[in-house]
């Protein structure tokens, strides 16, 4: 089983995933590919696979990416076809976090054997302020995350379920049930 997970940057994406991924052992990330350069903390292999854009350019050329996307100018970010490969093999349900063009792509190449989900933050100000309070970029980036999120919010309906981040332990409650329904449906059918 496939989940696509996506939302505006600060929607909450990554803090829902990990918590599934704690949730539900047979649920396995998909480290998508970038080339953007790494934040503080983050891991190549772990977050992403970190490539030149020359690089993530080659792999555009050799088939290698599901999908793929420039972000933002000169950063691209996409799927390698290796790593849903490499999760299938073990038998795992693969889990995406993309961006919100990213997601809609997936869904369209699984389509029914995929589900999508979309995190809506409560509002714009409200993920103005998390961005800020994660203190990772600096003010004009934030904000041009923050435009590029109001053009985002009109894809959810795209998307199977939408998911509202107000509260993040409501949020995780709710996604743990729609994924366990998914699965459970799954299994059962």
């Amino acid at each position: 089983m496939i989940f696509i997970i996506s939302s505006p940057s600060g929607g909450g994406k990554g803090t829902i995933i990990a918590h599934l991924l704690q949730s539900f052992p047979t649920l396995e990330f998909s480290v998508s590919a970038t080339s953007r350069k790494p934040r503080e903390g983050e891991q190549d292999g772990v977050n992403y696979y970190f490539v030149s854009p020359e690089e993530f350019k080659r792999k555009i050329a050799n088939d290698e990416l599901i999908e793929y996307e420039e972000v933002y100018a000169g950063s691209y970010y996409g799927t390698p076809k290796s790593e849903i490969d490499r999760i299938q093999r073990k038998g795992h349900h693969v889990v995406f976090e993309v961006d919100v063009k990213g997601g809609i792509k997936l869904k369209k190449i699984f389509g029914e054997k995929a589900l999508s989900i979309f995190i809506m933050p409560p509002s714009i100000e409200e993920l103005r302020r998390r961005l800020i309070g994660r203190a990772t970029e600096p003010l004009d980036v934030i904000e041009k995350r923050v435009a590029k999120a109001a053009l985002e919010l009109s894809y959810a309906e795209q998307y199977d379920r939408v998911l509202v981040n107000d509260d993040l332990n409501l949020a995780k409650a709710q996604a743990d049930e729609i994924i366990r329904q998914y699965i459970d449906r799954e299994t059962i059918g």
